[in-house]
């Protein structure tokens, strides 16, 4: 496989391959962790697709919300602000005539706000930034008044968001990590909101 390719791996779309674009610090999710991540994802939707709406909010690649638009997703709202990577997602989501996919050239900080405020509301959330920049930390915060009750954000990182021992980051107050893994260098988790202490 072309190093600037990645594989659907299942739902309508499955094993098609999409072009990507070659950019600094754009890494697509490899195919094993990808197929872990949405096993977890189905245990929480109970496989149930049809009604979830997805946010992927540094899409890069499209790796990840092309797979969930590929599974049936509702809709997929695929957000990037490198206009070499959104020109390819327009011509990878035309390739697969993926009608539920729809691709903002925006910077994901200020859209998050911009959705919160219209009061758009997700199922699921897709975060993997670059890496480096301490992009989560700004992100996962905001993403709390985008989440339909019940909804989840997948977290990519080079690290682990909590190391053994290590007092919880304010950023990360009120998640919690549903599933967590690591493949090579790739840290992994699922996340929920906590449940309010009544």
């Amino acid at each position: 496989m072309a190093q600037h390719q990645v594989r659907i791996i299942g739902g309508a779309f499955k094993r098609t391959l999409l072009p990507v674009v070659d950019a600094l610090g754009l890494r697509p999710t490899p195919d094993r962790v990808r197929e872990t991540v949405f096993n977890w994802i189905n245990h929480q939707l109970a496989n149930d697709w049809d009604a979830a709406t997805v946010l992927d909010l540094y899409a890069g690649s499209g790796a990840l919300g092309f797979e969930a638009a590929s599974r049936g997703a509702a809709s997929v709202l695929m957000v990037d602000n490198h206009s070499p990577a959104v020109r390819q997602l327009e011509a990878n989501r035309d390739k697969l005539k993926a009608t539920n996919v729809t691709i903002l050239r925006a910077d994901a900080l200020t859209l998050v706000r911009d959705l919160a405020t219209r009061g758009q509301r997700f199922d699921v959330i897709f975060l993997d930034p670059p890496y480096q920049q301490d992009l989560l930390a700004k992100t996962l915060p905001l993403c709390t008044a985008l989440l339909k009750e019940g909804g989840m954000v997948y977290a990519e990182a080079e690290a682990p968001l909590l190391a053994e021992g290590d007092e919880v980051p304010e950023w990360l107050a009120g998640w919690e990590a549903v599933r967590a893994d690591k493949a090579g260098m790739v840290y992994y988790h699922l996340l929920k909101l906590q449940e309010k202490q009544a």
